[in-house]
């Protein structure tokens, strides 16, 4: 019986090794970073958008996007090494006048986007980029959109 106990505490000292792991390996520029509820219902965005193709995931697209004049909500991974590959983005976005947001893991991100390779950042949009989608899921996305969005520019406004 007491092995069990100790198996238990084995697997639960490692799980906290986990999370210690994750917060050391966060970037120094990771400012805004989401607090627990934020990031949760922010992933819970980008699963949202995904579904409906709502979602442009990676550098490269999201740059692009930017660029092209798409708005939206920029979500950025803050484990990302090297860190230079995604120091320009939160330029852009100012510049852009999109909001963005940190998330704390790249897994996490991708697995919420529904890819599964680690993601550096995904461009959540209320509108998909090719079609249409159902009215009603249009406005659920865009009423979740327009909360974490408030809820960012309070992060935001609070760092600044």
């Amino acid at each position: 019986m007491g092995s069990e106990k100790e198996g238990e505490k084995l697997v639960q000292k490692e799980k906290e090794k986990e999370k210690e792991k994750k917060i050391v390996g966060l970037a120094p520029i990771a400012k805004p970073l989401a607090g627990k509820k934020l990031c949760k219902r922010t992933l819970k965005l980008v699963r949202r958008a995904s579904e409906h193709k709502c979602l442009k995931r990676g550098v490269k697209e999201v740059v692009k996007s930017i660029r092209r004049g798409q708005k939206g909500l920029c979500v950025i991974a803050g484990n990302i090494s090297p860190i230079d590959v995604i120091t320009h983005l939160p330029i852009l976005c100012e510049e852009a006048d999109v909001p963005y947001i940190y998330v704390p893991s790249k897994e996490e991100l991708a697995g919420a986007g529904a890819t599964k390779r680690p993601t550096c950042c995904v461009l959540v949009m209320t509108k998909p980029a090719k079609g249409e989608i159902d009215q009603a899921e249009q406005e659920k996305l865009k009423s979740d959109y327009d909360q974490v969005v408030s809820e960012v520019n309070e992060v935001t406004a609070s760092l600044f």
